[in-house]
Order: C-alpha cells, then structure tokens, then sequence
C-alpha cells in the first residue's frame, strides 16, 4: 500500500523560488530562495527533520507499551 507523505510545489515568480511542503501531520509550509537548489536543501532537512521527530515519539511509544 502507498502513502503520500508530502505534496511539494515549486513556483518562481520574480527571479524567486517559492516552495510549499504540504503534509498532513505538519500542514503546510512556505519556503523561499533565490536559488533552487538551496529550496531544495530546505525542503529536504525539514522533511527529514520531521521523520525523524515521527520515528522518535514512534520509539517512545512502542517501548512504553512494552514495559
């Protein structure tokens, strides 16, 4: 089974990249660069940012129904 865990949209608009990250635990959120590749790094350490806080509360959980 798959499941989308973001939605990106990259637009440019006055020499300026803008990036939307939707998903449905964190919402939406906006990021802004005038080089592409530094939205991309953005958007990209947020995301892993996020996983990686999910995958932590996700351990916490497991090991306190395990006790």
């Amino acid at each position: 089974m798959e499941e989308n865990l973001y939605d990106i949209e990259i637009h440019k608009s006055e020499g300026k990249y803008h990036g939307k990250l939707f998903s449905d635990s964190d919402g939406i959120k906006e990021f802004k660069n005038e080089r592409l590749d530094k939205l991309l790094r953005d958007i990209s350490i947020d995301m892993q940012l996020a996983l990686e806080e999910y995958n932590s509360r996700l351990n916490e959980f497991t090991e306190s129904r395990v006790e």
